[in-house]
């Protein structure tokens, strides 16, 4: 029986972490829709034209070492702007969320676009600056030489196009649970976020 959990959020709110847990916790198979936005956009950085990028998209572009690079992560912000682009990947993701066994996927438009009809949906948001100190830490563990302020900076544009395309734009679902991490620990947050899912259920 297929049980879909819909997460949504901006970037380094916590939903990709969140979104692991949760699928362990439950059982369920996990995606990172944004995986499939970084490895087109990191196509085109080679000069593939995006829809073909999205189009001809194989598993293995999915393993890439650099797709969390902020050079990928802006041309990913960029095709996912792109109608084609969404059009060509939608197929994919709406069947990994209806397969058996439940699914976890995460991304900006999974509750309102991709799975309107998931049995829970979730948007994870945090603070400008709590998600610019938590991607600057996550880049400078992996050794990219990049400042605070660049991505703050970063951030925000990738906020301001986001939630501005005419394109599945970021914005909660009406019926989505908001769980703001400002605050949280990672713990902190994941156990929020079952909780709410199984208040949702109607469990305890």
């Amino acid at each position: 029986m297929a049980f879909t959990i819909a997460i949504d959020g901006p970037a380094a709110a916590g939903k990709g972490t969140i979104s692991r847990a949760v699928a362990l916790h439950f059982g369920f198979a996990h995606l990172d829709t944004g995986l499939l936005y970084r490895a087109t956009g990191r196509r085109t950085l080679d000069g593939t034209d995006p829809v073909e990028a999205a189009l001809t998209l194989r598993p293995e572009d999915l393993d890439a070492e650099d797709l969390r690079s902020p050079d990928v992560a802006q041309a990913a912000s960029r095709v996912a702007a792109i109608p084609e682009v969404r059009q060509a990947l939608l197929d994919y993701q709406r069947a990994f969320a209806s397969r058996a066994g439940g699914a976890v996927l995460d991304g900006r438009d999974i509750g309102t676009v991709i799975c309107p009809d998931a049995d829970v949906k979730l948007f994870v948001t945090a603070s400008d600056d709590v998600r610019a100190r938590r991607r600057h830490k996550e880049l400078c563990e992996k050794g990219h030489d990049v400042s605070f302020l660049e991505v703050l900076e970063d951030l925000r544009q990738r906020d301001a196009r986001d939630s501005a395309r005419a394109a599945a734009p970021l914005k909660p679902a009406s019926d989505a649970i908001t769980l703001d991490t400002s605050s949280m620990s990672i713990d902190e947050a994941v156990d929020q976020a079952i909780e709410s899912i199984q208040t949702a259920l109607g469990k305890t």
